[in-house]
């Protein structure tokens, strides 16, 4: 009998295996994971039932310990440039990964073999981004959705649902950290791959745009997004704290 692996079973030992060797890198406090592409973060989160955290500047940047363990026994990913340019910094192979487009390309992975369960935003909003994404994804198993307006009571009866149902991925869109802290309760009840996408579904349905290509590419959402919402300056001064630690390399 032949004892060599097939050239199958090689491909999938050594993927295997590079996928495993994928470990968190420490960030203020925050563990990251390093992902170099898309891919490799699709192939880590195939069997995985842990929570999906966007990591940029602000959020490394906030004194919030509940959301700090959160992430840290999850799966944090660099959404933002200045977790990118900081793991980099540290000589990994970081890309940035945006959660307003990773959703998409996990339901486009998956959605021949798990289920999916969406909650967020107002309710035309949900509707809408249901009926676009049916049409994108026939094939899509979508067991059932609610908007992101979420009290107690209706925490409870998402509970039993999620229960009942037992999806594979849970989309949440609420905004951080709050859809953190849902998120994370939900998982103690029904375990699934969890993802926050705060305004995602806004932008999918066309309620609001996001940043031009060129914006995108040159790592300059958040002045995009600055420039239609001024408001967000108070915000935006997170930036250059994180720059300061970055140049003078305290992270």
């Amino acid at each position: 009998m032949n004892s060599q692996p097939t050239a199958t079973m090689q491909g999938n030992s050594k993927k295997s295996a590079t996928t495993n060797a994928i470990e968190p890198r420490e960030l203020l406090g925050f563990n990251v994971y390093p992902f170099a592409s898309k891919g490799q973060m699709l192939d880590f989160i195939a069997d995985q039932k842990k929570i999906l955290v966007a990591i940029n500047a602000e959020k490394l940047l906030k004194k919030n310990e509940e959301l700090k363990a959160i992430i840290n026994k999850n799966i944090g990913y660099t959404d933002g440039i200045g977790a990118v340019l900081a793991m980099k910094q540290k000589g990994l192979p970081a890309t940035k990964i945006a959660g307003a487009e990773f959703w998409l390309d996990i339901i486009e992975r998956f959605q021949n073999s798990k289920s999916f369960y969406l909650i967020g935003s107002t309710q035309p909003v949900i509707e809408a981004t249901v009926q676009k994404l049916k049409k994108q994804f026939p094939k899509l198993s979508l067991l059932n959705y609610r908007n992101g307006f979420v009290d107690a009571e209706a925490e409870k009866a998402l509970v039993e649902e999620l229960q009942h149902r037992k999806p594979d991925v849970v989309f949440v869109a609420q905004g951080s950290p709050r859809q953190e802290l849902l998120m994370s309760r939900l998982q103690k009840h029904h375990e699934a791959l969890y993802m926050g996408l705060g305004g995602s579904f806004d932008v999918y349905s066309g309620l609001k745009k996001r940043a031009p290509r060129i914006f995108i590419k040159l790592g300059l959402e958040w002045l995009y997004r600055l420039l239609k919402e001024p408001t967000r300056y108070k915000r935006q001064l997170s930036l250059v704290r994180f720059l300061y630690l970055l140049t003078f390399r305290k992270l």
